[in-house]
């Protein structure tokens, strides 16, 4: 078993027959390189018996005072992931890296099987359940049976009696994405989670591009009540950053776009569309999402959650300590003074 490294025209290559996740494809490089903080780092493949078993890609971040890699959806395994497997695969990693870049502290990466070297996340949130609806082949009566009672009955209603306006808006300026942003803002005092600035949203629609990043907006009487950025490719499409305002949850509106959403990317030729996230023992952030995404299908996908591996052991203590400690000061502040809001010991982005 071993870990070789790859430049882009040997990546693109290898995986020319295999379906990735956006985050690990080449198309992710321009994202990364526009955000401040955090640029492509390498490729590789893990190879058993010199066969492909799987491929990966690193992004490299700064954090306040770290660094870390992260393979956002990755590794994509080419065979079963067994635990062994995996193992091996961290294991080479991070030898790898302590010997390229000792200064690099942790890895995050995506694991199916929990193992003693792995360990939750120290900021964001992951997930090991998504609901994920079927799109080729599928008429708008088959989506609709495939949907639960419930939430066949609120998009009728709502087209019925609170009809909202679904429109695409991709290509949106800066300016006009800062109406947008109001509603994220709205949605993150309501629910209790950091937004990120506003740069983060519009650059990725800019870096990604038309092709693998789309705007979906729901307007009543002029005015916006939900969106949603939709990440496409490989034919998978991922409702990545979303919001809503309370009008727009009193329209249902949500309901409505997504419903839109899905046949028009149908119509385009995704094959799936993944609404990135519910509930479950490890995300009970997400759980007041569950109801909303399992409208459209009622079976929940067991998806492999995201982990961190370190690199430099005694410098993640330090980092988990000096978090540990950052929220309990918050926490105490917010037992002082209820209105606080807006803190980061939970981001809104998923992993």
């Amino acid at each position: 078993m071993r870990l070789v490294p790859l430049d882009d025209a040997e990546f693109a290559a290898l995986t020319a027959d295999v379906d990735l996740p956006v985050e690990q494809s080449l198309a992710w490089d321009a994202y990364d390189r526009a955000v401040p903080g955090r640029w492509p780092w390498k490729r590789f493949v893990f190879q058993v018996d010199e066969q492909p078993a799987a491929v990966l890609s690193l992004s490299e971040y700064v954090g306040r005072g770290f660094r870390y890699l992260w393979a956002k959806h990755g590794p994509v395994w080419l065979v079963e992931p067994t635990p062994e497997l995996e193992l091996a695969l961290r294991e080479r990693l991070v030898h790898g890296v302590h010997a390229v870049d000792p200064r690099l502290v942790f890895v995050r990466l995506h694991a199916a099987h929990p193992a003693e070297d792995l360990h939750p996340l120290l900021q964001s949130v992951t997930y090991d359940r998504t609901v994920v609806v079927e799109l080729a082949g599928r008429s708008d009566d088959d989506l609709l049976a495939g949907m639960k009672k419930r939430g066949r009955r609120d998009l009728r209603k709502g087209l019925r009696e609170q009809p909202v306006d679904c429109t695409e808006e991709t290509g949106i300026s800066a300016e006009g994405f800062a109406e947008l942003y109001e509603v994220l803002r709205e949605t993150a005092e309501r629910d209790g989670f950091g937004a990120h600035p506003i740069s983060v949203y519009t650059t990725m629609l800019d870096a990604l591009g038309p092709q693998h990043a789309r705007l979906f907006v729901a307007r009543h009487a002029g005015e916006v009540q939900a969106w949603v950025i939709v990440t496409v490719h490989d034919g998978a499409a991922t409702a990545y950053y979303a919001a809503s305002t309370e009008a727009g949850r009193a329209h249902d509106a949500a309901t409505q776009l997504y419903w839109h959403i899905i046949r028009t990317l149908r119509d385009e030729g995704a094959r799936t569309f993944d609404f990135m996230g519910v509930g479950s023992e490890i995300a009970p952030s997400l759980e007041a999402l569950t109801t909303m995404k399992t409208k459209f299908n009622p079976e929940i996908a067991e998806v492999a959650p995201a982990w961190d591996v370190p690199v430099r052991p005694w410098a993640y203590r330090a980092l988990t300590k000096a978090l540990a400690a950052k929220r309990a000061a918050v926490a105490t502040a917010r037992r002082a003074v209820p209105a606080v809001r807006g803190d980061e010991t939970r981001e809104e982005e998923t992993a």
